[in-house]
């Protein structure tokens, strides 16, 4: 086995442990889809997923890779996200950040917590507490 296979097997045994950490049954198919999400942190739309995989030869369909990632977002593997509206992104960085959106390029860039300040937030509304904040920067070209 070359080093190239050995690496992949060693990427795709530590999603599949993963998965089960955080209770999920680590199918072949979800294993597929972790190893692509989950092996750098970068933000996926289920489409551009669904083209890797199909591309790599997997016969998978667009039903099972939506259902897997929602899966994988309701066990808090990924966070799903809302920028636009057009679509659902899926960030294989879970800890606590914001983004940058760029317009153009419709490409998600990781902004860390300390780099954005609040002066003041409004207080909750009675009974409730603040459970977390998203915050998109929008990004376009200086004219």
């Amino acid at each position: 086995m070359d080093s190239q296979a050995q690496l992949s097997d060693t990427i795709a045994s530590q999603c599949e442990r993963r998965l089960s950490d955080c209770g999920i049954r680590p199918t072949g198919q979800r294993v597929r889809i972790a190893v692509l999400l989950l092996s750098a942190p970068q933000h996926l739309s289920a489409e551009q997923i669904l083209d890797s995989l199909r591309a790599a030869g997997a016969r998978v369909s667009k039903a099972t890779v939506y259902n897997t990632l929602n899966l994988f977002a309701e066990r808090g593997l990924i966070r799903q996200l809302s920028v636009d509206g057009s679509r659902a992104w899926f960030d294989s960085n879970v800890d606590a950040h914001y983004h940058f959106h760029d317009l153009t390029s419709g490409a998600l860039i990781d902004v860390p917590v300390p780099d954005v300040e609040f002066s003041r937030l409004p207080p909750p509304p009675p009974g409730t507490e603040v459970a977390g904040i998203d915050v998109v920067i929008r990004l376009r070209k200086k004219a």
